[in-house]
């Protein structure tokens, strides 16, 4: 059963730091690449970071700049996404899930139940 679970979301003010986790199952980590997305009110979703699981080479989306680094741990169960100087356009809901190597894209509709972050001025 696929299942990724987000967490490490939060409340923080501009120019903080968050630690966001992505835990994954089994099936999920067959996937390739991982990648993170986010969501914010009246947008559409759109994709940050992502990193291919082998490699650990790791890719970043126009969406942002060189404020979030995405990595994994040993194991290959969790991938992160730490990310510094926080403004509050980077307001969002922040999902992961399975993504086409070497794109922005989704590459299933599995989806987690996501982690808020809010960055306050």
């Amino acid at each position: 059963q696929v299942q990724l679970v987000e967490s490490g979301g939060g409340s923080v003010q501009a120019g903080g730091s968050l630690r966001l986790s992505c835990a994954h199952s089994a099936y999920s980590r067959r996937a390739n690449c991982i990648g993170w997305f986010r969501q914010a009110p009246g947008k559409e979703r759109e994709g940050v970071a992502a990193i291919y699981m082998v490699t650990d080479n790791a890719y970043y989306c126009d969406s942002v700049d060189r404020r979030f680094t995405i990595s994994r741990n040993n194991d290959k169960t969790t991938v992160y996404l730490q990310m510094d100087s926080l403004k509050p356009e980077d307001t969002a809901m922040y999902y992961c899930a399975s993504i086409y190597c070497g794109t922005c894209d989704p590459s299933d509709n599995h989806w987690g139940q996501g982690t808020q972050v809010t960055v306050s001025s």
